[in-house]
C-alpha cells in the first residue's frame, strides 16, 4: 500500500509540474473565457510561445545541468542545488514575457506570465534560506488567479475553482508523501503562490 501511495505521488509530481501550469493556464484562458473567439492561429501561436520557453526550453536546460552534475532530477530537492534550476526558469520566463511585450499580445493574456514569473522569482529568493515548494506554490497561483478572474472579470468559473482546490489537495499531499518538504513548506508555498497571483491579476 505505501509503494502504490509513493508511486502515485511521485506521478501527480510529474504530472503538475511547475512548469506546465502556464500552458495550462493559458489553453484555460482561451477556450473558457471571451477570449475563445480569438483565431485559432492566434491562439495557436501564443501557445507554442508560452510552452518553448516556459516548459521545453528549462525542462531541456534542467535536465542539462543535472546530467552535466551527474545528479538525478529528484535530487533537486536539496535546496543548495535548486538555485541554478530557478536562475534558468526565471531567465525563461522573462524572455517569453519580454517577446510577449514586444509582439504587443494583449496584457490581459501576458498577465499569467507575469504571475508565474512572480512566483519563480520570489520562491527562489525564499529558497537562499529556507525550501519553499514550487510545486505548492505553481497551483497555490493558479487557484489565486481562478479565483480573481472569477470576481473581478465575472467569469462562472466555479467548477474550475473546485478542480483546483482538490488537485492543490493532492498536489501538496504528494510533496509530503515524498517526503520532500514539511509541512510548513508546502502551506508556506500554497500562499506564497496564491497572494501573488492574486495581486498581480489585481494590480499589474
Amino acid at each position: 500500500m505505501e509503494k502504490k501511495l509513493v508511486a502515485a505521488s511521485r506521478i501527480l509530481s510529474m504530472v503538475f509540474n511547475p512548469l506546465y501550469l502556464p500552458v495550462v493556464g493559458m489553453i484555460v484562458l482561451f477556450f473558457f473565457s471571451y477570449l475563445n473567439m480569438l483565431p485559432w492561429t492566434y491562439k495557436l501561436t501564443v501557445l507554442a510561445l508560452v510552452a518553448l520557453f516556459t516548459l521545453l526550453l528549462p525542462t531541456l536546460l534542467i535536465r542539462w545541468y543535472t546530467n552535466y552534475h551527474g545528479r538525478k532530477l529528484f535530487s533537486l530537492g536539496q535546496k543548495e542545488r535548486r538555485a541554478v534550476p530557478y536562475i534558468i526558469s526565471i531567465l525563461c520566463y522573462f524572455s517569453c514575457c519580454f517577446i510577449m511585450a514586444y509582439f504587443h499580445i494583449p496584457h490581459f493574456i501576458s498577465t499569467i506570465l507575469v504571475a508565474a514569473l512572480a512566483v519563480q522569482v520570489v520562491c527562489a529568493f525564499v529558497n537562499a534560506w529556507w525550501k519553499v515548494s514550487t510545486h505548492s506554490a505553481a497551483i497555490g497561483a493558479v487557484t489565486g488567479a481562478i479565483v480573481v478572474f472569477s470576481v473581478v472579470f465575472g467569469f462562472y468559473l466555479l467548477w474550475w475553482l473546485c478542480l483546483a482546490l482538490i488537485v492543490s489537495g493532492l498536489v501538496c499531499s504528494s510533496r509530503l508523501v515524498l517526503r520532500v518538504h514539511t509541512l510548513s513548506q508546502v502551506v508556506g508555498g500554497y500562499f506564497i503562490g496564491f497572494a501573488l497571483a492574486v495581486l498581480v491579476v489585481l494590480y499589474i
